[in-house]
């Protein structure tokens, strides 16, 4: 009987809003906002401190050791 394969997920670190995440693999702006639990009416992502654009969320890339905020309107008054 042939051994059993264990499938091992390389897990990657990131910050996200000040709280260390795990995800998956290397992926896209988009991708990690679909995985992580994010506020629903965020109004931007910043990586790094750099502002990341909408139009550009499926092409940027979020990698191990990112700080990624994303950014929420709050009311008040």
């Amino acid at each position: 009987m042939p051994p059993l394969t264990k499938r091992t997920t390389d897990l990657i670190t990131i910050t996200v809003n000040g709280e260390t995440v795990e995800i998956e693999s290397t992926m896209s702006v988009q991708q990690m906002l679909d995985t992580v639990d994010v506020p629903p009416n965020y109004l931007a992502v910043e990586i790094n401190g750099d502002v990341v654009p909408r139009q550009q969320y499926e092409a940027t890339m979020v990698a191990a050791g990112d700080d990624i905020e994303v950014v929420t309107l709050v009311g008040g008054g």
